[in-house]
């Protein structure tokens, strides 16, 4: 459909930079999704990995609790934890990708050995794995949360940029190729009239002379 313009060789010349700015963006937008897509795609590889290797490790660490919890009872397994075990600390930041703002985030106590923060006299050995587990897990489980917001601020911005690609590619430049079609064609026709009346000008003054 074209837009409704002034047939002149002034919006003819305006619509034809814009036609080229338009295509030239696609093109960009259209590189930028591409890549974008395959980058998302090396995430969630990555986001898979941890996620299957964490919610393992967190499975054992559960059943561990589980049989603690039996064999000393929920009330000594809780009094056994109200210390933690080491204290996690955690940079935050961010990093651009393909000009999208992602978290960084790392664990700053990793290379801490944990210290059982209860006495062995009444615990369970299985409450010791258990806690150990837990620790074991967590820069993995850091890394996840890390790896799972970056996906999600990258699919936001695919969405964003697909929805974009697709208004250039079939509203936009179709819309402003229409028009420039439609003036080519309304000059041409204005030519055309004006040389049909030079002609007939013409005419009319040859026979005054004859």
């Amino acid at each position: 459909m074209a837009m409704r313009v002034n047939p002149t060789r002034m919006e003819l010349t305006r619509l034809k930079r814009r036609l080229r700015t338009a295509t030239r963006g696609h093109k960009l937008l259209k590189d930028k999704r591409d890549e974008m897509v395959r980058r998302f795609i090396e995430f969630i590889k990555r986001d898979k990995e941890l996620r299957e290797r964490v919610e393992k490790k967190l499975t054992a660490a559960m059943g561990r609790f589980a049989v603690a919890s039996a064999q000393m009872g929920p009330a000594a397994v809780a009094e056994a934890l109200l210390v933690p075990a080491r204290e996690a600390k955690v940079r935050t930041g961010t990093r651009n990708i393909m000009s999208v703002n992602v978290p960084t985030i790392r664990l700053l106590s990793e290379e801490k050995e944990v210290e059982l923060p209860y006495g062995f006299a009444f615990t369970s050995s299985e409450l010791d794995g258990a806690v150990l587990d837990l620790a074991a897990v967590l820069p993995e489980l850091i890394e996840l949360a890390e790896v799972e917001k970056t996906c999600e601020l990258l699919a936001n911005e695919i969405e964003k940029t697909r929805r974009r690609v697709n208004a250039l590619e079939h509203v936009m430049i179709p819309e402003i190729t229409e028009t420039i079609r439609f003036i080519t064609m309304k000059l041409e026709e204005n030519e055309r009239a004006n040389l049909t009346r030079l002609m007939k000008v013409k005419e009319m003054m040859a026979e005054q002379e004859a």
